[in-house]
């Protein structure tokens, strides 16, 4: 029976330490001095195809003015650019600063939407009603720098490619929240998706703030999905597209702050980690092949790593009972999980230590992914959305 605990321990702990330490230095070592897809337009080329920005809105009137400021400022051609935003039944003023702007830029389209829909569903009547073979889909608190657009489509001369994720940099760090530690995580996950573009053409998820698609490798959320960037990435690779990651398609969004706005979110995106592993479990396998691969290390392992760490602090302190080894691993992980506890009494006396709440955030985002597990099991009603708070 002590086999069987140290077993359980120790898969737990190598699982944990793969996704975060050992892929990304796999994929450190091995994508070193490679190149990212060279087939690629010109800027300025008059062969860049036409795009569709697809965009669903709620209550975005502190950020939608400058995300339309920023997408028709940028120096792709206007008159291959078509902007649609839906808007999810929006009560504030969104509405309205759309409309004025539609004036300025008939290239803007508004579509208003009486009742609550969700992302997902606006997002999929907005691409039958697209005209462009290329779409854009972003989030209103995320502003285009100048060339984003050209970067996100320039790989489409490529027929192979069909997939382009964005490079999001956040703005407005805080050091009495979360940002500074969220920050870190993004950075590092850019990293990894553009790697895995690099090496197997296979990037494992697009952040949906801002990413393009062919439209022959998109793919409409079904009912009640959260996650859909996830979703249409996953499809296109499954349709035997290349799914990149391009760094020069760079844009800001205003970062997370507040770890109970973050830990909604993280919830959510917990669900939507379990929809897509239920739909796209086939891809798995073969294990060896780099897609696979990547799926499993990058994202499985992640997304079961609440299940690890108690079944490591389960284990230990069984193993314990006979060990002063297995009792020191036991007392180390059940004192680091009280961090966050100690971090939020020194928040509240305005005492902030980064490492400490790096370890917090990770503790936190993992029993979010374990509430998301929880309400994917027990069933999702509807994926109707609320934006975190913009500015926080």
């Amino acid at each position: 029976m002590i086999i069987f605990w140290q077993i359980i321990f120790w898969l737990s702990a190598l699982s944990i330490v793969h996704t975060y330490v050992i892929f990304p230095f796999l994929l450190s070592l091995f994508a070193r001095n490679k190149k990212q897809n060279s087939i690629i337009y010109t800027e300025g080329d008059d062969a860049l195809p036409k795009v569709s920005i697809l965009l669903a809105a709620y209550n975005e009137e502190k950020v939608i003015e400058e995300k339309i400021k920023s997408t028709f400022n940028t120096t792709y051609p206007k008159n291959k650019i078509e902007f649609l935003i839906g808007s999810d039944a929006s009560t504030d003023k969104t509405n309205s600063i759309i409309e004025k702007f539609s004036l300025i830029y008939p290239e803007l389209k508004l579509h208003h939407f009486a009742g609550r829909t969700g992302k997902a569903g606006i997002i999929n009547e907005l691409s039958d009603k697209a005209s462009n073979d290329i779409f854009i889909l972003t989030d209103a608190n995320v502003f285009f720098d100048t060339d984003t657009i050209y970067q996100l489509v320039k790989h489409y001369k490529n027929n192979e490619i069909a997939l382009v994720g964005g490079n999001i940099l956040n703005e407005r760090l805080k050091h009495d929240g979360i940002s500074h530690q969220e920050k870190q995580y993004l950075d590092r996950e850019n990293i990894i998706k553009y790697q895995e573009g690099i090496l197997w053409g296979s990037m494992i998820g697009a952040f949906g703030g801002c990413y393009s698609v062919r439209r022959t490798h998109y793919a409409k959320v079904p009912p009640r999905f959260f996650m859909d960037d996830f979703f249409i990435t996953m499809h296109a690779l499954k349709k035997g597209g290349k799914a990149i990651n391009e760094l020069d398609a760079v844009c800001y969004e205003d970062i997370s702050n507040k770890i109970s706005e973050e830990f909604r979110r993280k919830v959510r995106i917990s669900i939507g980690n379990f929809q897509n592993l239920s739909r796209y479990y086939s891809m798995l396998w073969p294990p060896y092949k780099g897609q696979a691969f990547a799926f499993f290390s990058h994202k499985v392992l992640r997304w079961f790593g609440p299940i690890f760490i108690l079944l490591m602090l389960v284990s230990g302190m069984i193993l314990s009972l006979n060990s002063y080894v297995y009792f020191s691993f036991f007392i180390l992980q059940f004192l680091s999980m009280l961090l966050p506890v100690y971090d939020a009494i020194l928040k509240k006396m305005h005492i902030h230590v980064f490492l400490l709440r790096l370890i917090s955030h990770f503790y936190l985002m993992n029993l979010a992914l374990l509430v998301g597990l929880y309400r994917f099991i027990v069933g999702v009603k509807s994926n109707v959305w609320k934006p975190t708070e913009r500015f926080q």
